[in-house]
């Protein structure tokens, strides 16, 4: 949630020691796994996105919507302004999409950027990926912020506590995600060509009726509630590490040749419905749903690409 430099104070002086946790430690530290907005390693940014609005406050739905930014302001590179973002509210939502999509490279392969002003009021949200806009995957996030007692809207929270959630870290820090997490989630996912990835608001309320949970079954604490048009997660950016731009290549490593093809074949005139049907192999611009001459005809171009046979 955006904030005034008159809340600034108010935070630093409403706060206590919070003890550290296993996990990676705030930006600028030693092991620390966030990445700057600028690191040349990012190859692409997202390039389109949809927008889920939540609520200003979950349990008081008559205040509507939060409202502040515009969706574009998630799109393109990261700039690590405290008002360039889009705000989800409470539980909202945003999907991006990319020119090429993601591929599972060594190490991480796309980072989520918020606003946080500093290291510890971090405002959360989980990650979910998509190879085919439909069927999401999330990643396996963990909380360890103890659950007794509501951290109040203007609470901190304990980096070392937090693993897989985006707004881990400060504004123009990305936190990154490894696909390789989920390569063998589930067949409906093709972990080298992600096409849309999802950051869903955490909430952070502890109320039973209101609460979201990380993957050890922990209620998700964070600075709650937060009821302003600015409210919830803020999203910056998701940049990319790892871009699959040879879309022939649908088993991943690297080079379109013979073993691409025998994927290819088995699911050539196949649509949606049938057996043999492979979203991968829908590489014709647009998609089209239906694997044939067109989708072939980009397989041809890219043959060999990438290496040798």
């Amino acid at each position: 949630m955006l904030r005034q430099a008159s809340f600034f104070l108010v935070l630093a002086v409403s706060g206590s020691v919070i003890s550290a946790g296993p996990y990676a430690p705030p930006a600028g530290e030693s092991n620390s796994t966030a990445i700057y907005m600028d690191d040349p390693n990012f190859t692409a940014w997202a390039t389109g996105v949809t927008v889920q609005r939540g609520y200003v406050k979950i349990d008081e739905p008559e205040l509507g919507y939060v409202s502040y930014g515009n969706d574009a302001n998630a799109l393109g590179m990261a700039d690590g302004d405290l008002y360039g973002v889009v705000s989800l509210g409470d539980g909202g939502d945003a999907t991006v999409t990319f020119a090429n999509p993601i591929a599972n490279g060594p190490g991480y392969d796309f980072a989520v950027f918020e606003n946080a002003f500093d290291d510890t009021f971090l405002e959360l949200a989980f990650v979910e990926v998509s190879s085919d806009g439909i069927n999401f995957f999330g990643f396996d996030s963990v909380s360890l912020t103890q659950t007794d007692t509501q951290v109040g809207g203007f609470g901190m929270l304990e980096t070392t506590d937090l693993h897989n959630f985006a707004g881990k870290y400060r504004q123009g820090y990305g936190t990154p995600f490894d696909l390789e997490e989920l390569a063998d989630v589930n067949v409906l996912l093709d972990a080298n060509g992600i096409t849309h990835v999802r950051i869903i608001d955490a909430v952070g309320c502890i109320q039973d009726e209101y609460a979201r949970y990380d993957s050890l079954g922990n209620k998700i604490n964070a600075p709650w509630p937060t009821p302003f048009a600015t409210g919830g997660f803020d999203l910056d950016a998701v940049g990319v590490i790892h871009e699959k731009t040879l879309l022939a290549d649908f088993n991943g490593d690297g080079v379109v040749n013979c073993f691409d093809y025998s994927i290819f074949a088995a699911a050539y005139m196949s649509e949606p419905e049938d057996e043999n049907w492979n979203q991968n192999c829908d590489i014709s611009e647009p998609a089209d749903d239906i694997i044939d001459m067109w989708d072939f005809t980009v397989f041809a171009r890219q043959w060999l690409e990438g290496g040798q046979s």
